[in-house]
């Protein structure tokens, strides 16, 4: 008798989204597919609204990595304003962008995901939390909150407030970096480079533990895309569009990110509000392709960095051509956290980062305009349309969660192909919803309301008949 098993919602990732599997007459999976089931409408919301606002109103899109909105938008703004920013400006922007990665990486691996990784997959769901970690190891736990602090701090430092800040603009920055700033980031950087290395080491020690889920939680070859530097190192703020295959082969190279839309599209599938992007010339779906932290390790040449360059060659040995496991998200996450840590210790010895001019003062020269950056959890593209007066009248917006939408259905089919049968348990359960942790997905893209959300999974029979009930809180 076939049955359809469905849990909805998804935990402990940003936002609402159920998974559903289809069992066949033998219990064997037929077909597993994650849908969003979410529908906001940013691009709709801001027409009209005059361009120099869109910073401000973007930064609402998500409360866990608004900065990338604010950056990608006050990017498209400098474009229609066709204007270079000053250096200081540039900076700022820049060690803001670290500072979102290393917060917004914090929170996906200490408070999301290192419960499944340190306690176990298998573990007790009431366990199986950031209560039961901090049981297990309070000191642990402790360092990632202050992990997240410090990324936090530096937003509201430099940005005004740690949620949705506004401080960038079409032209540059709003107020000048100071030496009061500075001493206040510089004193947690030795505690945060300590921490991060403390959590790698920890990682990798419990991988062995993993190799089953390493081998069948979303281990495929695919396309992997993020932006470089012109020589090919990591990048978060400015520079080119690479794309790589799974044998680590370069398919494309130097792609304008002002031209994203000719060689990206998106398709549409019925189950789900998300889009599918693909690479023009492979089609859909031959040409999806994965972004975020994995990706970008897999597309640079190098880090750029003392600590992160050694990780970074380490964590490339784990793949033949590239590290196609899904798994490795999170290792990657936290080689990132190091790289961006020693940038920010960079930026804070850079005189041009407290130099005056910070805006660059322009009237609108464009009607379109382009901005992207990579955000914590990939490569973001905005796109905007203004008419004579400088008011919106389209927009364009390519989240980073949405280009790995395909790759989450295939890392959900696959895991479930390998750990799921016809009597599910809990670990089993975890386990699929463990493989979209992997990309640490933002699907709504806005802030989120604190409590437990239980986990309820309906056995049905073919005519849609109850078979049973699996109910978890969480």
């Amino acid at each position: 008798m076939s049955r359809r098993i469905v849990i909805e919602p998804v935990t402990r990732l940003e936002g609402h989204a159920k998974i559903t599997v289809q069992l066949d007459d033998a219990g064997q999976v037929r077909s597993a597919r994650f849908h969003v089931t979410e529908f906001r409408g940013f691009e709709k919301i801001c027409e009209g609204r005059p361009f120099h606002e869109m910073p401000g109103l973007m930064s609402r899109i998500c409360g866990i990595c608004p900065v990338s909105h604010v950056l990608a938008s006050s990017k498209a703004g400098d474009m229609l304003l066709g204007v270079e920013i000053p250096p200081a400006a540039t900076k700022q922007r820049r060690l803001v962008n670290y500072a979102q990665v290393l917060q917004s990486h914090a929170l996906s691996f200490f408070h999301l995901s290192s419960p499944d990784l340190l306690l176990g997959m298998d573990s007790p769901p009431e366990k199986r939390n950031i209560f039961g970690l901090m049981e297990q190891d309070r000191e642990f736990l402790r360092s990632g909150i202050r992990l997240r602090q410090f990324g936090q701090q530096i937003i509201e430092l430099v940005g005004g407030k740690r949620i949705h800040p506004g401080w960038s603009g079409p032209g540059g920055v709003h107020e000048r970096f100071t030496t009061r700033q500075r001493d206040e980031i510089v004193k947690w950087i030795p505690e945060s480079i300590e921490s991060i290395g403390i959590a790698l080491d920890r990682l990798k020690s419990v991988l062995d533990s993993f190799r089953e889920e390493v081998a069948h939680m979303g281990n495929f070859p695919s396309l992997f895309l993020a932006t470089v530097n012109e020589e090919g190192g990591l990048e978060y703020y400015d520079g080119v569009i690479r794309i790589t295959d799974g044998s680590g082969n370069t398919i494309a190279e130097a792609l304008d990110p002002h031209r994203f839309y000719t060689y990206l599209g998106e398709a549409s599938e019925s189950y789900s509000f998300m889009k599918f992007p693909f690479y023009q010339p492979f089609g859909y779906p031959q040409g999806h392709y994965r972004v975020g932290p994995l990706a970008r390790l897999n597309v640079a040449k190098f880090a750029g960095t003392y600590h992160a360059d050694r990780e970074m060659r380490e964590f490339k040995q784990r793949g033949e051509g590239a590290v196609c496991q899904s798994f490795h998200f999170h290792l990657a996450r936290l080689i990132e956290m190091l790289h961006c840590t020693e940038r920010i210790e960079e930026l804070m010895e850079d005189p041009e980062l407290f130099e005056e001019a910070i805006q660059a003062k322009a009237s609108l020269n464009r009607r379109e305009g382009v901005g992207s950056c990579e955000a914590p959890r990939g490569t973001l593209f905005h796109r905007y349309w203004v008419d004579k007066d400088g008011l919106m009248t389209k927009a364009d917006l390519l989240i980073a969660t949405a280009q790995n939408n395909q790759a989450m259905n295939l890392s959900v089919e696959q895991t479930a192909r390998r750990f799921l049968d016809a009597e599910p348990d809990q670990g089993m359960l975890n386990r699929l919803e463990a493989a979209i942790r992997c990309y640490d997905p933002c699907l709504s893209c806005s802030t989120h309301a604190l409590g437990r959300m239980p986990l309820v999974v309906d056995v049905t029979g073919p005519a849609g008949e109850p078979v049973r009930q699996i109910r978890r809180e969480t």
